[in-house]
């Protein structure tokens, strides 16, 4: 059985009796720590109302597999923070492989993190964490991820996690098990094209059913071509969940610079804000 975190570190809301939405939830309502919920309320974690002053804008961006697009994502919402004056964090605890999505990160917020508080674990071998880590006879310390977490402080900024949702960090935990923890609005990146209702509809059923917040779903053409499904992904999937936001699909671009464009505008109802 995976280890459950005893309390969430932040942004846990309780939800309670009521009906449904009377409007459709925009990306920035769950940006700013509102979890969803065909009931959901919008009460602190101590019963009261939540104040007028909006939180931070934090989000955790998880993929329904990896090489969806997660870390473009990620670097086009800090990008995004930067240009509007803010001075956001990115934190990638655990990466194998190689660095470079950490680099991405770091530079994409500015620059102004010491390296090592944006990645903590960083391993050869493209594979999950755990496994990784036991190739290196080393061991991902799942305090240690709480506490890297911790010391980023209450900011605006983006964390960004390994592949999908059950991808071990440790022999105890998945990264859904983190995004519980660190009780952060969901980003979720999916494939879109063939298979990725399945993909998508699995994933959003284990985070809604720990009642964990997700602030949108943004469906991104990671490989080049034309697909007969890319048109029909969203409507089916806004009919499934129709309080959730989906933005998307972005089409395929191989080159970096409109492909961030593309993500920009794609994303920009997820990081509007009232400075």
């Amino acid at each position: 059985m995976k280890g459950r975190p005893s309390t969430p570190l932040a942004g846990s809301t309780e939800t309670g009796p009521g009906a449904a939405q009377a409007r459709r939830k925009t990306p920035l309502d769950f940006a700013r720590g509102e979890r969803w919920s065909s009931s959901a309320g919008s009460i602190n974690p101590n019963g009261r109302p939540r104040s007028r002053r909006a939180p931070p804008l934090r989000f955790f961006v998880t993929g329904t597999d990896t090489g969806v697009g997660k870390t473009e994502v990620s670097a086009a919402l800090l990008e995004a923070m930067v240009a509007q004056g803010l001075r956001p964090f990115a934190f990638k605890p655990c990466e194998s492989g190689g660095n470079a999505d950490s680099q991405t990160l770091w530079e994409a917020a500015g620059s102004w993190q010491k390296r090592q508080a944006v990645c903590l674990y960083r391993f050869r071998a493209p594979l999950a964490p755990a496994l990784a880590a036991r190739a290196e006879r080393k061991k991902v310390q799942w305090r240690r991820l709480l506490s890297g977490f911790r010391a980023l402080g209450d900011g605006p900024g983006v964390v960004e996690g390994a592949g999908g949702l059950f991808v071990p960090l440790d022999e105890r935990h998945d990264v859904i098990d983190l995004i519980e923890a660190t009780g952060l609005p969901v980003v979720l990146v999916a494939r879109a094209g063939l298979g990725t209702i399945n993909h998508t509809v699995l994933s959003l059923d284990a985070l809604l059913a720990r009642g964990l917040g997700v602030a949108a779903v943004v469906l991104v053409q990671a490989r080049r071509g034309w697909e007969p499904s890319l048109p029909t992904n969203r409507p089916e999937l806004e009919r499934r969940f129709p309080h959730l936001p989906f933005l998307g699909p972005l089409p395929f671009s191989p080159h970096a610079k409109p492909r961030r464009a593309l993500m920009a505008k794609a994303l920009a109802p997820l990081i509007a804000s009232e400075l």
